[in-house]
């Protein structure tokens, strides 16, 4: 066997992505010769690649034992962490390789990855800018370089630097997210379902290009951008409450806070019933979210109805009712939006509770029951923001 061939077939089947072929080719490498570092780096990305960390972790390991003066096995190692989530190993690895080759811009672009991981915009852009000194055209480093500016809030030089992204390499999937990503963090939504619907078109199974459209065609109606700001904006709050004693004026902005909430949630749902039965977008919405936007819009619908025969009837408790059914949309909202499974449970019983207050008030004709539990169905923004932070939750 022919080392060196055999090597040059595994570095070909990755690039074609068929990793389990590249295994066995390195394994037959490694057969003759153990202690070939360069087999155990390429198998290690092999592994990677086809979910088995902890054998790519320690195969990764082994390479660095191998030739630790050399930059490349550490690279590899970081790529491995990287790949399975390990921040703080995967920087170690990438400040490791470029302590022995600084000009490196593949391994200035891990780092800069690694940081993305653990949320650290600045320095994710320092190392980036970093990389580009070397080699100011590896788009995909322009490219992390304005999803940093992205998330530090500084528009112009993320638009420059995705704009440069997409001119460097047009047919780049990551270059037109972070286009996508910049248009929608500053309030282009149009130009940003292109650069989504751009990035599906290179790459079909990238599922968070398919979640950011969504959330860009929602945008791109004026009512909802507005009503989903405020929403953001004004999530929580819960430290006004202890103004309340002092300020009793501030129940007009907890009301005001509120509704606007509710009236956010309705205007999302209302969208994505309309775009899940677009032809157009219909494939986009998963069918549990769509079914939550239909729930949404019947429970105003049968809401305002139940107000109306109240009013109509002169019941008092019934109409106050059909305002608690209605206000349900913020707690059903709220809840299939928080990602943490307790949490979520936590906030489905406090639902389940608002609908029996809601049929109490009705059975026993008390409109006071009813007030309640339509305030506390509008207040639902305070206790799922409690519920998210005794959770840890991860929910935007």
């Amino acid at each position: 066997m022919k080392v060196d061939d055999a090597i040059g077939r595994a570095r070909t089947l990755l690039r074609l992505r068929r990793p389990a072929d590249a295994e066995r080719e390195l394994r037959g490498v490694l057969a003759v010769e153990p202690q070939q570092d360069m087999a155990h780096c390429l198998l290690a990305l092999a592994l990677v690649r086809q979910g088995k960390a902890a054998e790519a972790v320690a195969t990764a390991q082994e390479a660095v034992r191998l030739a630790p003066g050399h930059w490349y096995p550490h690279y590899i190692a970081g790529q491995v962490y990287y790949r399975i989530g390990l921040a703080d190993p995967a920087i170690a690895a990438a400040e490791a390789s470029l302590a022995q080759s600084p000009e490196q811009a593949s391994a200035w672009e891990l780092l800069t990855r690694a940081h993305m991981i653990k949320g650290q915009w600045r320095r994710m852009a320092e190392t980036a800018q970093r990389g580009l000194a070397i080699d100011p055209e590896v788009p995909d480093l322009v490219s992390l370089l304005s999803m940093a500016h992205t998330k530090l809030g500084e528009a112009g030089p993320a638009r420059a630097a995705a704009a440069q992204a997409v001119r460097l390499d047009p047919e780049s999937a990551t270059a037109h997210l972070a286009a996508g990503r910049a248009a929608l963090a500053f309030g282009d939504p149009r130009a940003a379902a292109d650069s989504f619907r751009e990035v599906l078109r290179l790459d079909p199974g990238f599922g968070p290009a398919r979640d950011l459209l969504v959330k860009a065609l929602k945008q791109r109606n004026p009512l909802q951008r507005l009503l989903s700001n405020l929403r953001r904006r004004y999530r929580g709050g819960w430290r006004l409450v202890f103004l309340l004693p002092v300020v009793p004026p501030l129940i007009a902005v907890f009301v005001l806070i509120a509704l606007l909430h509710w009236a956010a949630w309705v205007g999302e749902s209302v969208t994505v019933v309309r775009l899940a039965r677009a032809r157009a977008t219909r494939l986009l919405f998963e069918g549990v979210e769509a079914r939550v936007a239909i729930a949404c819009c019947a429970l105003v619908l049968a809401g305002a109805g139940v107000l109306a025969l109240g009013i109509a009837l002169g019941q008092e408790a019934v109409g106050t009712a059909g305002a608690a059914v209605m206000a349900l949309v913020t707690a059903v909202q709220e809840t299939t939006h928080t990602s943490s499974p307790r949490g979520r449970a936590v906030l489905y019983g406090w639902t389940g509770l608002l609908v029996v207050a809601a049929g109490t008030a009705v059975i026993a004709g008390a409109p006071a029951v009813a007030l309640l539990s339509t305030y506390a169905g509008l207040g639902t923004i305070w206790v799922a923001a409690g519920v998210r932070r005794f959770f840890l939750d991860g929910a935007v």
